[in-house]
């Protein structure tokens, strides 16, 4: 049977409580994370606060690859935020993949494993970009740059590819993950159809949950990085 999520309804109006709550937890986990590796910091970071440098300083080379280096504090947070809240939300569900199973409803899944989790988070990240954009350039200046060159002809072309960078960013990053999370499913279920099946189900289950790490850090890379991408199609003019 399809797995479900659970739904919850206010007002006559369903709600997605998996995601609902899943959401909270990412925010949740990623605050913590934050607040815990970034207390008491000292001259030669060591530990935690190595680990945090680390992410941090990782996220400012993908900024930096793709603004000019005046302006990647004016970027890094946002960057590293998206980064933080992708890669937590990424591993939340293939790492720790629990599946309950009262009429195939699930509890427990990422958040990016849901179409309109990955594309609302694309086009928060392509609206941040115009208005950046807008600030930067003045409304004028951005709408010849972003719209208007190399030829005005093109300017049809350029509002459809506004809402094609939305559903390949949301969706590049919701086939990886949901693909990811049915795999894991389809190998707890075999798992659990016999006791010869789980010999054979739990060491793929162990590989493909320590590969999942690997994947939710690529994909949280990706998203940022095309996200920085357009971002510097915005604010930079074209010559």
């Amino acid at each position: 049977m399809e797995e479900i999520s659970w739904i919850i309804d206010i007002a006559g109006i369903p709600l997605d409580g998996t995601m609902a709550l899943m959401t909270i937890l990412t925010c949740v986990i990623v605050f913590c994370i934050v607040f815990f590796c970034s207390r008491n910091l000292q001259m030669k970071p060591k530990g935690k606060q190595n680990v945090l440098e680390a992410i941090v300083d990782f996220v400012k080379g993908i900024v930096s690859d793709n603004v000019t280096k005046k302006e990647v504090n004016d970027y890094h947070l946002l960057a590293f935020t998206f980064f933080m809240f992708v890669l937590v939300s990424n591993i939340l569900g293939l790492m720790t993949k629990v599946v309950i199973f009262p009429d195939e409803v699930s509890f427990w899944k990422s958040p990016t494993a849901d179409p309109l989790v990955t594309l609302t988070l694309a086009f928060i990240a392509i609206i941040l970009t115009h208005y950046y954009g807008l600030k930067k350039q003045g409304a004028k200046n951005y709408f010849i740059n972003s719209f208007m060159k190399p030829t005005a002809i093109l300017l049809p072309i350029k509002i459809i590819e506004e809402f094609t960078n939305v559903l390949t960013l949301g969706l590049r990053l919701y086939g990886n993950l949901f693909a990811g999370e049915v795999l894991l499913t389809l190998i707890a279920k075999l798992g659990a159809s016999s006791p010869t099946k789980f010999v054979l189900a739990l060491p793929l289950e162990v590989i493909w949950q320590t590969f999942s790490l690997f994947i939710g850090a690529v994909q949280a890379f990706i998203f940022v990085t095309l996200m920085m991408v357009y971002m510097s199609h915005k604010i930079e003019a074209e010559h």
